[in-house]
């Protein structure tokens, strides 16, 4: 059975954002969904967002497709890389993540996540599909951080015109080319 996971960002909730509506989406295809509510979202510690997404996800397997936002993403890519070299999951999209430093005075936490250096070889063994999708304008994480991970993972990158940081406050409560992107990995 496919299950899809979406994984907020910081100060995010699972019922935020595009999420609720992509969840829907995919019900409607007969696929399971869940966002994920992950812990201290105001002071997000890795360690502790990598264990939920263990716990949750338990066995990983290619018909687990992952889809996170903004700080999502960072724990994405740290959760790739805890799973065993045998582990492939069926892919993951990348909405408005950031890699590089944010040079906001309240991201310190978000910065923290990124004190590690990402094994883009080992990501790639583990999980063959990667679309990143990115606003062109995004106030909080620059458009070069896209095109870096599209570089380092071989992604697939989608550039919405004007659309923000991608999240409710930017006016998105749906997001079809996340849906799109999920659905042509599976």
């Amino acid at each position: 059975m496919k299950k899809v996971f979406i994984i907020h960002g910081f100060q995010g909730r699972p019922n935020t954002n595009w999420f609720p509506w992509l969840m829907e989406e995919l019900s409607k295809e007969k696929i399971y969904a869940c966002a994920l509510p992950m812990p201290t979202p105001y002071e997000p510690v890795k360690r502790e967002w990598v264990e939920i997404m263990n716990f949750i996800i338990k066995e990983p397997d290619e018909e687990v497709f992952l889809v996170g936002h903004s700080l999502g993403v960072l724990a994405i890519l740290l959760y790739l890389q805890t799973l065993n070299i045998k582990s492939k999951i069926g892919g993951a999209v990348l909405v408005s993540g950031p890699i590089t430093k944010i040079e906001k005075e309240d991201h310190n936490l978000v910065n923290n996540f990124m004190s590690q250096d990402f094994d883009f070889n080992y990501l790639k063994s583990v999980c063959q599909n990667f679309t990143i999708i990115h606003g062109d304008n995004d106030p909080d994480v620059p458009f070069s951080d896209a095109l870096y991970l599209k570089e380092k993972l071989g992604a697939n990158l989608i550039s919405i015109k004007d659309g923000g940081h991608l999240n409710g406050l930017a006016g998105f409560y749906k997001l079809p080319a996340a849906l799109e992107a999920v659905t042509a990995m599976m």
